[in-house]
């Protein structure tokens, strides 16, 4: 299989990747989990091995210390971790939403299951939407994902995505930071998890103004390569000057008219356009190993922190 993305649900239009089961509005928790490939439980077995005797094959032995996590469907091992880790099932997941989808407004837009089940999503979009100049559509989603593999912590955080593209960005809360996130040292608690969450309006609104304000920027041309100088180089190695020159190559000709809503009024020659052709590239462009690695990175990963870097630089460029 040349992609990771194992099962996936999703309603409206087709995920960027083309992947997936298509369901209608308004659909259960139920039917996600089994559209989406979360109707599974994780596991737990005692970590056992087989010792070695002259005469071939020993005891069997247990080390109480760790456990092995897999599925209860396919019985596929997901990973050994210590036995003080907590699991959190792929159902929780889907259920974190069901008040939200239910009372609050939220519609569930993706879900689904990464590298056999070690990693699993959900997003919803909230009901906030803004518009910029040239009718440049951003809407509000919440994301919530976890692994069961070491790679990842349960986090919870918004995100923006822009209509004409589908680039993510991710929405940093009162707080500062840009996600709530449950190590697996402790128990999932979904409920304080939304307390956490709960000041979103104010976190959009705030994001929105920042938005705009890029969209109404005007930037040179020497303002332009000076900003994909800094977000591409890396400050370990700014006495020599390294940077990455093939991505600077393709960001430029994103900005400059090739990159899906360039040419829109909120993005030609500003300090939003230069942003978004930083997203776009992490999203949909960088070089990836497969869907799943892009989609794992433009989260959580090197392409999150470069949109983060991109959006701090931008930002500075209004200050």
């Amino acid at each position: 299989m040349a992609h990771q993305i194992q099962t996936m649900a999703y309603v409206d239009a087709v995920p960027w990747h083309g992947l997936g089961n298509q369901l209608t509005k308004k659909q259960s928790i139920e039917v996600w989990a089994q559209q989406a490939g979360m109707a599974f439980d994780i596991k737990e077995s005692p970590v056992r091995f087989m010792t070695e005797s002259a005469g071939g094959l020993g005891a069997i032995m247990s080390f109480p210390e760790q456990k092995v996590l897999y599925r209860s469907d396919t019985k596929t091992a997901l990973s050994v971790v210590s036995n003080r880790y907590q699991v959190v099932q792929p159902r929780e997941i889907l259920e974190f939403y069901r008040d939200l989808t239910q009372i609050s407004g939220f519609e569930l837009e993706t879900a689904g299951v990464l590298k056999d089940g070690r990693k699993v999503w959900a997003l919803a979009k909230t009901n906030q939407t803004a518009a910029l100049k040239g009718n440049d559509v951003v809407n509000g989603y919440l994301l919530l994902a976890t692994a069961c593999d070491g790679t990842l912590a349960t986090t919870a955080q918004f995100t923006s995505v822009r209509v004409v593209c589908q680039n993510t960005l991710a929405i940093a809360l009162n707080s500062g930071s840009n996600a709530v996130k449950v190590p697996h040292s402790t128990s999932f608690d979904a409920q304080a998890v939304k307390r956490q969450l709960g000041v979103s309006v104010a976190s959009w609104d705030a994001f929105m103004y920042r938005m705009k304000t890029l969209s109404e920027r005007k930037v040179k041309s020497h303002e332009a390569m000076n900003y994909f100088l800094k977000v591409f180089t890396d400050p370990n190695t700014t006495a020599t000057g390294l940077s990455n020159e093939r991505a600077i190559k393709k960001v430029q000709e994103l900005y400059d008219g090739r990159g899906r809503g360039a040419e829109l009024a909120s993005s030609k020659d500003t300090a939003f356009g230069l942003l978004n052709s930083i997203t776009e590239f992490v999203d949909h462009e960088r070089r990836a190993k497969s869907i799943d690695h892009r989609l794992d990175s433009a989260w959580f990963g090197q392409g999150a922190s470069l949109k983060q870097k991109a959006l701090d630089q931008a930002l500075l460029m209004i200050a």
